[in-house]
């Protein structure tokens, strides 16, 4: 039986959270930098100073209880305002203090590599932690408050996030070197009519684009045939089992040089998605987040995939 009521500290809210995201104790002592025993121990402190069972712990699975989902979802509200809270004070000055930057895997090697060296020049007072993800988990995690700022492809959905499009990443049409198109001077949209075409698995940004595409041009999306990575779909076009498109700054970077591919640009009009910054609108650092996407708009201008007239940076 309880005798008193104090309030949880933070780092076992940020634990108990850990565990209902990862379902797995391991897992979540990884993501939140400590120990499995230690992790353990201070759930249980908390569930000792709720007076409530949080989490049943078997052999094969995590499960929160009913108790332990309604705490967690304030444990997030309480760990996002928290984080607001560091947030205002560090930044209180413009970008400066820390900024919690996620973008996706297929934009954030091939656009960071141009930003890192600008922003410790350009703001030297500022402490950004930059973490890759798939584009899909990046709303949810600015919701939740582990993101202050996220790159995303559009749409990037949520009445309480707001966008600004940075720039726009043409889609290269992408062949096996012995498919007939490549063989083609000009390729236009209507030339995939028929083809077996291949995407990213549903879920994906990417995929949702170019199933739109096939659609458009009359071409067959394979579903029996779902890449989980922009390697794997390149391997399965090298292997024959269909053409893709892919992202212009991926191309630019890893199949340039690839004998086993052909890069082909459509010509009668250009195929690009929209890349958007977003964060969440009750954010007190605004105008900072608004300047942080300025940058990133300038930067996009600099790389030479994105700069061509036919993919001009977003307004």
């Amino acid at each position: 039986m309880r005798r008193g009521f104090t309030v949880p500290n933070l780092r076992q809210l940020e634990y108990l959270v850990a565990v209902a995201d990862t379902r797995h104790f391991r897992r979540a002592a990884e993501r939140t930098n400590t120990t499995q025993p230690t992790l353990s121990e201070q759930l249980k402190a908390l569930e000792e100073r709720l007076g409530a069972q949080l989490v049943e712990r078997g052999n094969s699975r995590v499960v929160i209880t009913a108790v332990g989902s309604e705490v967690v979802e304030i444990a997030r509200r309480m760990l996002r305002d928290a984080q607001e809270i560091r947030s205002i004070s560090s930044g209180a000055n413009g970008l400066t203090g820390l900024l919690r930057l996620a973008l996706p895997q297929t934009i954030g090697p091939y656009v960071f590599k141009h930003a890192a060296p600008l922003i410790q020049k350009t703001y030297p007072g500022l402490q950004l932690s930059v973490r890759e993800d798939m584009a899909q988990n990046l709303p949810r995690g600015l919701e939740d408050g582990q993101h202050d700022v996220i790159v995303s492809p559009a749409p990037l959905r949520g009445a309480d996030i707001v966008t600004v499009p940075l720039f726009r990443e043409p889609l290269w049409l992408t062949v096996s070197a012995d498919h007939a198109l490549a063989r083609q001077r000009q390729v236009r949209l209507e030339d995939i009519r028929g083809q077996d075409v291949l995407a990213l698995a549903q879920g994906h940004h990417l995929h949702e684009a170019v199933r739109s595409l096939c659609t458009e041009a009359g071409a067959r999306l394979r579903y029996d045939f779902e890449g989980t990575s922009l390697d794997m779909l390149r391997e399965m076009v090298i292997m024959g089992w269909g053409i893709t498109f892919m992202p212009g700054l991926y191309a630019a970077r890893e199949l340039a040089n690839d004998p086993a591919i052909r890069v082909l640009r459509l010509q009668d009009r250009p195929v690009y998605r929209t890349i958007l910054m977003g964060w969440r609108k009750a954010s007190a650092r605004q105008a900072a987040f608004l300047e942080m996407a300025e940058f990133f708009k300038s930067v996009a201008k600099s790389i030479p995939e994105l700069s061509r007239p036919e993919v001009a940076t977003a307004d």
